[in-house]
């Protein structure tokens, strides 16, 4: 395809806004749009030599948003958050419906996304009549959302790439694509990407050039972004629709093979300089980003990859993203933590302990508030799952390991007395809604005997 077919329509409306003379690139930033009371927002990528813009009602709009299922919207509006995208029309506790219309309560816009039953589960993309069918399903979904004024876009599957190795699944987008824009003529179009190369790209153009966009889901290796677009060959417009801590798939790991997790403290840094050195500095492609996850999830662990623990409390990282969104810090502050050591040994030492025997394991936290901080421990077998693509896992056991804490961030514990692969956790709490976090994997193995 040309590379201006990418937009699906949206070139074509270009030359009706500049008659109106609408903002375009270099136009003085007004007041950030929110969702109007009644009707469709009017949602434009619009281009000006090479340099792509987000327009809402006319407006400028640049994404600064979170991936959230079960998270507070409330947060994310008030942390300087104004759009989230979603993975399907609902979360698991509520509607889409409701989801939405939250949303516009909250200022915030929202991403749609459009879930296809063949995205896990080897589904045929030659099947004409069953991709008709999913074509005929998602219509049915985007004309019962497509006029609510929180709408900001749609998103079409999620990573096809990453399983479905048949180039027709970018034939069925392509059909999705165009359908929409039949039925909703307000609103671009997009489906996302694990990672980025120039086969892929390839492919993308030349079967799902009804796009108007793409997502790119990159982690660990975002600060090969630039050199990853040019060596792609895509030039049209994109939004980073996951990104966050280093994936468990490209952290280093232990002998044994549990991957090492960064504590909150350190993930924390890397979103702030991941976010100011990577995704905003591209203002001729990037529309944006949704950083990963404005929630919590289990996935390798309770932690990894959400910016606020199970128990609802926010992190150093959603202070860190309040900070690039805001130039501001919150008014209380999460706890900084550093690495858990057991016995003077940290996670890239492969930790070893002999089965039923007393261990001492130290953190040092700081409130930058001076708030009195309360610790939390526990043993947590270590995950066997093998899913990939953010597939639900199961949180491991809780393993009994009579801790017993002597105060300022140590504890005693004693190892479990089967032999296996663990991971000591700890929390530390501020008392205000905030807490540092840090875990350490470690294996428990027979003492050898004795000649």
């Amino acid at each position: 395809m040309t590379e201006p077919r990418i937009l699906g329509g949206a070139l074509c409306r270009i030359a009706a806004i500049l008659a109106l003379g609408l903002p375009l690139a270099g136009c003085a930033q007004g007041p950030v749009p929110r969702p109007q009371a009644h009707g469709p927002s009017k949602v434009e990528i619009v281009e000006e030599d090479g340099r792509y813009r987000l327009l809402v009602n006319g407006a400028p709009f640049r994404v600064k948003g979170a991936g959230l299922e079960s998270g507070s919207q409330e947060e994310l509006a008030a942390r300087g958050g104004n759009a989230f995208r979603t993975w399907r029309p609902g979360t698991p506790r509520e509607s889409g419906r409701a989801l939405l219309d939250r949303a516009q309560r909250n200022g915030l816009f929202v991403a749609l996304g459009l879930q296809l039953r063949g995205e896990r589960h080897g589904f045929d993309f030659n099947d004409k009549a069953a991709v008709a069918a999913e074509v005929a399903r998602i219509r049915g979904e985007v004309a019962q959302y497509k006029d609510h004024p929180a709408l900001l876009m749609w998103v079409v599957g999620n990573e096809l790439n990453l399983e479905a190795t048949n180039p027709a699944v970018w034939d069925a987008v392509d059909q999705i694509a165009e359908m929409i824009h039949e039925v909703d003529p307000n609103h671009p179009v997009m489906t996302t990407l694990a990672g980025i190369d120039r086969p892929l790209i390839e492919q993308v153009k030349a079967r799902a050039d009804s796009l108007d966009l793409i997502g790119i889901q990159i982690y660990g290796d975002i600060a090969q972004l630039p050199e990853k677009l040019r060596e792609s060959g895509w030039t049209g417009p994109y939004l980073v629709t996951e990104w966050g801590p280093t994936g468990h798939w490209e952290s280093p790991s232990t002998a044994w093979g549990a991957p090492i997790e960064d504590d909150s403290s350190t993930k924390a840094g890397l979103l702030e300089q991941r976010y100011r050195q990577y995704i905003d500095t591209d203002h001729r492609q990037g529309l944006g980003s949704f950083v990963f996850l404005w929630g919590s999830k289990q996935e390798r662990t309770p932690t990894w990859y959400g910016l606020f623990l199970p128990s609802g409390e926010s992190t150093p990282s959603v202070d860190a993203m309040q900070r690039v969104w805001t130039g501001r810090w919150p008014d209380n502050r999460s706890p900084s933590i550093t690495p858990i050591e057991i016995d003077g040994q940290r996670a890239t030492d492969n930790i070893r302990l002999t089965p039923d025997r007393a261990y001492t394991a130290r953190v040092t936290a700081k409130d930058p508030d001076g708030d009195r901080l309360a610790y939390r421990w526990k043993v947590l077998a270590e995950s066997t799952a093998k899913s990939i693509g953010g597939d639900p896992e199961a949180v491991p056991p809780t393993i009994p390991a009579r801790l017993s804490e002597t105060g300022n961030g140590e504890v005693h514990f004693d190892s479990p007395s089967q032999p296996g692969a663990y991971r000591l956790f700890v929390e530390v709490h501020d008392g205000h809604g905030n807490a540092g976090y840090a875990n350490v994997p470690f294996q428990v193995s027979p003492a050898p005997q004795s000649p």
